[in-house]
Formats: structure tokens, sequence, C-alpha cells
């Protein structure tokens, strides 16, 4: 059994649960998020606990590596539309700089044109000043994906430690040519 999997998804009061054939929705104060699940599991929401039980159908291989990821996914869902998600990105390196303009992400970091970056709907990008980038939303795996995206514009390089990197990542730097002799 999967240790993930059998543990019941705690729903705070105030959140609407629907499960309807293969699909829940999950909707509170930050908005709303559906998500169509596997046959090989069945998720049930239980009204009087508040809680929603992850079951699979069989011990196959495929319902084992579902069942936790079925589970994980749900939590995510709920943990999302209460209090959201945030990436903090962090640009170092000289004259690099970033802004929001309407929908689009504008990265100015060292090549000859500025980067643009269009912004997916359902996230919220800040720059509270040239060198941060504050990314929000209340799906998960969009705000990861967006934040990834962004980073590999330009990733920070080994030797200068200059690029995109996220908010209090260590940056792994290697000694130059000089230090050889």
């Amino acid at each position: 059994m999967s240790r993930i999997g059998k543990k019941p998804v705690a729903v705070p009061a105030g959140l609407k649960v629907e499960v309807a054939r293969q699909r829940i929705a999950v909707e509170g104060p930050l908005g709303k998020l559906d998500w169509t699940f596997r046959p090989e599991v069945g998720v049930a929401f239980d009204e009087k606990s508040r809680e929603v039980q992850v079951t699979r159908v069989d011990d196959s291989r495929q319902a084992r590596a579902l069942h936790g990821l079925a589970r994980a996914m749900i939590q995510n869902m709920v943990e999302g539309v209460t209090k959201g998600y945030e990436k903090k990105l962090e640009i170092v390196g000289v004259g690099y700089l970033s802004a929001v303009q309407g929908n689009k992400l504008q990265l100015r970091v060292g090549f000859a044109n500025e980067v643009h970056k269009t912004i997916p709907t359902g996230l919220k990008v800040t720059c509270p000043d040239q060198t941060h980038i504050v990314i929000k939303g209340i799906d998960k795996q969009l705000v990861g994906q967006f934040a990834a995206e962004v980073r590999s514009v330009r990733k920070p390089e080994p030797y200068k430690g200059k690029g995109i990197r996220y908010d209090g990542e260590q940056v792994r730097r290697k000694a130059g040519k000089a230090v050889t002799k």
C-alpha cells in the first residue's frame, strides 16, 4: 500500500469539492482547479469528516504508481486554492534586469536583444525590483514550469555566477584558468 496514497486529504472549511466520474474539482477563496484522474484509482469525498480518500482498483504496477500520485495532486489542489504557490527568482549580473509589461515578462540578460516571455493565464508575475521576479498562482505545476522556463533563458554559469537563479539557490563555482599557475 502506498504510504502517501492511503493518507486522507483534509479539506478545510470553506472549500467546495465535487467528484464526478473521473474528475475532481476543488473551489476555494483563491480560485477553482479541476483534474481528471485515471480509472486505475478511485476518489471519494466524505462530507461529514471533510476528507478526500484515494483508493486503487487493483494491485497492478500502474495502479500502485498512480495511487500516491493522485493523492499528491489532490493535496496540491487543496493547498493551491487555500494558500497558493510562489516562486522567487533572482537575476545576478551587471546590466541584467527584468520588467513586466502587460502580459509579457521582459528579460535583459546579456543577449543582443531582450527576451520576452508570455505570462500564462492563471499566474501573477511581479518584479519588486529589477533583479527579482516573483511568480504566484494556484496551480503548483504551472508556477514551477514557468519559473523553470524563465530560469532556462540564462542559467547561472559556474565561473562568475551570472544568470537567473531561484532565490536562495547555491551556485557551484569553479576556479578559472589562473588557479593552475
